[in-house]
């Protein structure tokens, strides 16, 4: 009778990933903060690692992290309105930086050289 109740789990369903490495950064007060990154569609995620290794392989060797369930993770995000996980990503793209020259069309700089 067992049998008939208990259902098979659904293989598209995707299995919690346990105890995550989830990298961090220091905050203001001295705690740790989670670090967010975005999808290739500019969404905030919060992500985690099934390895320090792998970790240490997409975001460098001296990336502070902790542990957290993912559970734990998507509790601790949530609030901040950061609803998706992912876990190993492959890839992140460096921080854009700011650039300190301005540029502006031959033809506008023309203009101006003629108002003055």
């Amino acid at each position: 009778m067992d049998n008939l109740i208990r259902e098979d789990a659904d293989p598209d369903e995707p299995a919690p990933a346990g105890p995550l490495f989830v990298p961090v950064r220091l905050g203001s007060a001295g705690g740790h903060q989670l670090r967010f990154m975005r999808t290739p569609l500019g969404v905030r995620t919060a992500i985690g690692f099934t390895s320090a290794g792998r970790l240490a392989a997409v975001l460098g060797e001296g990336q502070a992290w902790i542990r957290l369930a993912e559970p734990a993770l998507r509790a601790l995000s949530e609030p901040l309105g950061v609803t998706t996980v992912t876990v190993d990503p492959q890839l992140t793209a460096p921080a854009p930086t700011a650039h300190a020259t301005t540029w502006m069309p031959a033809a506008r700089a023309d203009a101006l050289a003629f108002i003055r």
